[in-house]
């Protein structure tokens, strides 16, 4: 929805700080660089309009006294509910206005715990000079932080607060995790000052506090009826929109589900010219009598354009296929402002068969075997590995850790690269299958139900059989790799890219001399 940009640093002038909110223009440019400052506090707010699109809901947005000011990013889906269970009006008729009013009447983190959506916002009190920042409960949407004792930056994208520091260090251990596993966990960056924030978290007082967390232990399955209600469910709320709503449309089981439910006219999908799903997306648009549209990406536009996003973003990509996402959904700009996607499918019902295979067949959660079926650099670091499952041990039994790794890291990973491609073209994405509601309720449902007889993602398959068309049911789950970029070429890539060659000590890979 919005681009947000919070800092209590006393030497930040505001054409600075306006410098840097300017690097997050496209992630609002409905209404861009609004700024207000309160002593050495400076909020910003790049603005895409989705919900409540009339002036009044313009951030910062402030209380009705002034006392509070919200910088907000995301969608609360239950807004409207919420503001009739607690009687509470809504001028604006927007979520950004319900999220302040319920905090100041029922406390801040009382409100949180409330919100079914994907947000990161900071709420600043004027008299106290306090203030309360906050992640949605799987990190749908990105927050990064910087911190320095009492002072901190809040900030929607890494370059931001890069252009509001004088120095920043490579985060070793970030680097690493990058290398070996082509993402970032516990909260690491490139960057040794600038943190992700924590999802389902907040920060008040000076303190960091988790509000949300997978629960633990086994539960019963949903019947069919409750499973089809939550998704449905799910995928109407994320419907919620002022403006145009697509559908990405890659013909895989779970993006099908997805586009029949919510029954948008336009839907997207992307590929090479020699190497795509076009079938099977056809087929699905032509059941669903959607507008569809393949976007061909030629193998020469590739590594210039993943050169431009890097270099914008300044941190790297994650994996090869957000350079597809990215130049899908510059064309999905053209009709849509909001598209639908299906991360999150995979997590739920085990669509990695084969490393939840061999969770289920063994006893001991061996790291070295995880490494070896998760990981994607060569170089052997299992001291790294084992760091970012580490925090997952506690959830016992061998499938149990991995599917709470994948539930919460593995994801997380995913859905940044999700909003960051997305968000690139002032496009929002939402991902019905992040519900909590549905997170919760399949938490510690047992393997032979999201898996009856080796079928994968056997209760989707059941539960839809009737919209889903037939081949999309039968077909073979498959990724989209690209299939010109080999790991270690993507991890020296970005490397070079954001000029730092000296780290890695490999010599540039013919596919992208001469960039």
């Amino acid at each position: 929805m919005c681009g947000i940009l919070f800092s209590t640093l006393a030497n930040i002038t505001q054409k600075r700080f306006e410098c840097a909110l300017e690097k997050m223009r496209h992630r609002g440019p409905d209404v861009p660089m609004c700024h207000i400052t309160h002593g050495k506090v400076q909020m910003g707010h790049n603005r895409l309009r989705i919900v409540g699109i009339n002036e009044q809901s313009n951030q910062p947005y402030f209380s009705h006294d002034k006392r509070y000011i919200i910088v907000y990013n995301g969608e609360v889906y239950n807004f409207r509910e919420l503001a009739a269970q607690y009687a509470i009006p809504l001028e604006t008729g927007c979520d950004t206005e319900l999220i302040l009013k319920l905090s100041i009447k029922i406390g801040f983190h009382q409100a949180v715990e409330q919100f079914n959506g994907m947000f990161a916002y900071v709420i600043f009190d004027t008299i106290t000079n306090s203030f309360f920042a906050v992640r949605d409960r799987l990190g749908i949407k990105p927050l990064y932080w910087y911190q320095n004792g009492a002072d901190v930056i809040f900030a929607s994208e890494l370059s931001a607060i890069l252009s509001l520091l004088d120095k920043t260090e490579i985060d070793e251990i970030g680097l690493r995790q990058y290398r070996k596993l082509r993402a970032f966990f516990n909260g690491h960056t490139l960057y040794k000052q600038i943190q992700i924030f924590p999802a389902g978290h907040y920060f008040e007082n000076g303190e960091l506090k988790r509000y949300w967390e997978l629960p633990q232990g086994e539960q019963e399955p949903p019947s069919d009826e409750e499973l089809h209600n939550l998704i449905v469910s799910a995928i109407q709320y994320r419907q919620i929109s002022d403006v145009p709503v697509g559908c990405y449309l890659s013909g895989g089981l779970d993006s099908t589900i997805v586009a029949a439910i919510a029954g948008e006219l336009h839907t997207w999908t992307v590929g090479f010219p020699d190497k795509n799903e076009f079938h099977y997306s056809e087929l699905a648009s032509r059941a669903f009598g959607t507008e569809h549209h393949e976007i061909v990406v030629q193998q020469s536009d590739f590594f210039p354009v993943a050169k431009r996003m890097i270099e914008h973003r300044q941190e790297p990509l994650s994996v090869p296929n957000e350079v597809l996402l990215y130049l899908m959904t510059k064309e999905v700009k053209k009709e849509n402002t909001v598209v639908l996607s299906g991360e999150g499918a995979d997590e739920l019902f085990f669509g990695y068969d084969r490393i939840f295979r061999w969770a289920s067949n063994t006893a001991q959660f061996d790291i070295r075997e995880f490494s070896q079926l998760y990981s994607y650099g060569t170089n052997d670091d299992l001291e790294i590995v084992e760091s970012v499952v580490e925090p997952f041990y506690q959830y016992g039994s061998p499938l149990n850790i991995l599917a709470a790794f994948f539930q919460i890291a593995h994801l997380h990973g995913l859905l940044r690269r999700l909003d960051n491609a997305t968000m690139m073209c002032s496009v929002e994405a939402r991902v019905p299958f992040t519900d909590h509601r549905l997170v919760e309720r399949l938490a510690g449902c047992p393997y032979w139900w999201r898996m009856p007889n080796g079928q994968v993602k056997g209760p989707l398959k059941r539960v839809f059989q009737d919209i889903v068309p037939q081949p999309i049911i039968c077909r073979e789950k498959v990724g989209f790799p690209v299939p010109f970029v080999v790991y270690d070429d993507w991890f020296s890539f970005n490397m070079q890219t954001l000029g730092l060659e000296t780290l890695h000590g490999k010599e540039s890979n013919n596919l992208y001399a001469g960039l």
